[in-house]
């Protein structure tokens, strides 16, 4: 299985605290992988290294063997990446349709007087409104979609901002917490929608605290602890790992 992301020497300085330290990382093409540790191990800001929207201390990323460095955060849409947050980033104030069509204007961005005049631009639109629809029937939204996206439980909002980051046609995505606030019956929807994802032939990299679904659903997993990969395998593996065990998964089972 050839790799799509490869991290090397990844390091982030807050002011002389390391919230990620020599990091090294390869995702391999079409598999799910997870990135599990405690609260404040340095998961987070690694998504934001990659997808540029904190700059790296040092260390090199490369996405099918290009590197991001002085890349934007639309230009890493562009090459492939897109992502959802821990926290939902939302257009509260405008529909769940709204929602996902913007998104897409994000990456394809035309001029506004080619937008005003331009049949081609105006058919592009139509077609854009019918992806977003086909996005948010994937995601068990359709329904809603004429509704504001302020009246959306915490869980519906996660599944719109997965129909986002799958509107915008990635390679790879990547997931911050993907269930976090979800009852058991939205977390196996949720679950059964990344298995889906994977059989389209996209990538997927997870955050996420929920033990049992990252060992159901992982076909890997890397543990990082104070900024540092402490371990990396498979599920069996990492579960019986006594470092694992005293760093993160012990403070959960003591």
């Amino acid at each position: 299985m050839t790799s799509i992301l490869n991290v090397e020497g990844l390091t982030k300085y807050f002011g002389g605290l390391a919230a990620v330290e020599d990091f090294d990382l390869c995702v391999k093409k079409g598999e799910i992988l997870s990135l599990i540790g405690p609260n404040g191990a340095g998961k987070t800001t690694t998504f934001n290294l990659i997808t540029r929207l904190e700059l790296p201390t040092r260390g090199k990323i490369t996405f099918k063997g290009e590197s991001l460095a002085e890349l934007r955060p639309h230009e890493i849409v562009e090459r492939g990446i897109a992502r959802t947050f821990q926290m939902t980033r939302v257009f509260r104030k405008m529909t769940l349709l709204e929602n996902v069509a913007v998104a897409q204007h994000l990456t394809i961005r035309p001029n506004l007087w080619s937008t005003l005049v331009s049949p081609s631009e105006r058919k592009r639109e139509k077609e854009g409104l019918k992806k977003a629809g086909e996005m948010l029937q994937f995601v068990n939204l359709f329904p809603k979609g004429e509704e504001l996206a302020a009246n959306l439980s915490l869980g519906e909002q996660k599944r719109l901002e997965l129909a986002i980051a799958l509107s915008m046609d990635p390679e790879l995505l990547l997931l911050d917490e993907p269930v976090a606030g979800m009852n058991p019956k939205e977390t196996e929807e949720i679950i059964d929608l990344i298995g889906i994802i994977r059989e389209k032939g996209i990538t997927v990299f997870l955050i996420e605290h929920d033990m049992k679904m990252v060992m159901g659903i992982s076909e890997r997993i890397i543990v990082l602890n104070y900024g540092k990969k402490i371990a990396e395998g498979l599920p069996e593996e990492v579960s019986q790992n006594p470092v694992v065990l005293e760093a993160y998964l012990g403070r959960r089972h003591q």
